[in-house]
């Protein structure tokens, strides 16, 4: 194929673009693009391959308007019912709700190749004004989409996963968290603190893990080897189990509160006392963790305000594509204390 002539440098490629290119009229593109019949085989392969070539996307009809903006806005997220992500999407469509645009979301699957790469391209393909990444797994085997991104970007909570024209974070780290959950348990007068740490793909367990060294660090404590577990209430029971060997541990750290109940499960079977003979602090604030045996210590994780503040600023992005971004503050750290925690046992 031949370049297309009479486009200026840098301009968005055009329906009128892929039929000069693949020699049809834009009609046919029309009915390519809309995945319409009576196009033969070699006809659409053109079409594609012109469209492909330019970088042009079908943005089912919306980029026409006057505005050239569809309000809408793209959420990727991972297709999970665990606490956490599921917690920060219902904060997301909330905060969408409130700001008059509509809310399309693209799950992600946990291990799925570029994951991430090909849910952004499905929200731009649909003329998103700005895509949102609720993404905690690390896509390590993800495309590059710097140089196809061309609208605004939000991270929630973890590394920006791409580079892009815009892109605008918001949300408490994690470390800060676990750091306080940590101090917590030595301001109790722990010699050390174990951990139950997440599956280390995920940013959010990795983060937790730094916050927990940190800690110890700090205070000039040995660090225990870490236990990793799932984020599942089972395997917090399993690590309960193997921590049970250790006389010595008297304080843990888990990495989420589902965790921590079942290795409460595993001490409490075994006679350990909690927290009379171990202290257990989770993470996230569960709405069982006040009501499980005993009720739990945690740290609260700010899913509505992080989303509303995070909407904010790819809202002003997309109104406001050459203003400055506006000034971000993280949410205080929110530590509920509960019976799970105590002075460790006397010598």
């Amino acid at each position: 194929m031949t370049p297309v002539a009479g486009r200026g440098a840098g301009a968005a490629p055009r329906s009128v673009d892929v039929a000069r290119l693949a020699g049809v009229s834009q009609k046919t593109v029309s009915r390519v693009m809309n995945d319409e019949p009576y196009v033969s085989a070699d006809v659409r392969r053109r079409v594609l391959a012109a469209a492909e070539e330019l970088g042009y996307r079908s943005n089912n009809a919306a980029r026409a308007l006057a505005s050239g903006r569809t309000r809408s806005i793209g959420v990727v997220t991972l297709g999970t019912a665990l606490y956490g992500p599921a917690s920060l999407l219902m904060g997301v469509e909330r905060a969408v709700r409130d700001t008059g645009y509509a809310l399309r979301v693209v799950n992600t699957m946990e291990g799925e190749r570029a994951g991430i790469a090909g849910a952004v391209d499905s929200l731009l393909d649909q003329g998103v004004d700005g895509i949102v990444i609720s993404e905690p797994i690390d896509e390590a085997d993800g495309a590059d989409l710097s140089a196809r991104v061309d609208v605004p970007v939000l991270v929630l909570g973890a590394p920006p996963p791409f580079a892009a024209p815009h892109v605008v974070t918001a949300g408490i780290v994690s470390s800060q968290m676990a750091r306080a959950a940590t101090e917590h348990l030595l301001e109790l007068g722990h010699t050390t603190v174990h951990h139950l740490a997440g599956p280390q793909r995920w940013y959010s367990a990795r983060d937790r893990l730094d916050g927990w060294r940190e800690a110890l660090a700090a205070h000039g404590r040995a660090e225990p080897p870490v236990a990793e577990g799932d984020w599942s209430a089972a395997s917090g029971y399993a690590v309960g189990c193997e921590l049970l060997a250790d006389p010595g541990v008297t304080a843990v750290f888990a990495a989420n509160d589902d965790m921590a109940i079942g290795l409460i499960r595993a001490l409490t079977e075994a006679g350990r006392r909690v927290p009379e003979d171990v202290s257990v602090v989770g993470f996230d604030d569960i709405p069982v963790a006040a009501y499980v045996t005993p009720p739990l210590t945690t740290v609260r994780q700010p899913f509505d305000a992080m989303a509303q503040d995070g909407l904010k600023l790819l809202v002003h992005a997309i109104e406001n594509p050459q203003a400055d971004p506006l000034p971000m503050t993280d949410p205080p750290v929110e530590l509920v204390v509960r019976a799970s925690s105590a002075p460790p046992p006397p010598r």
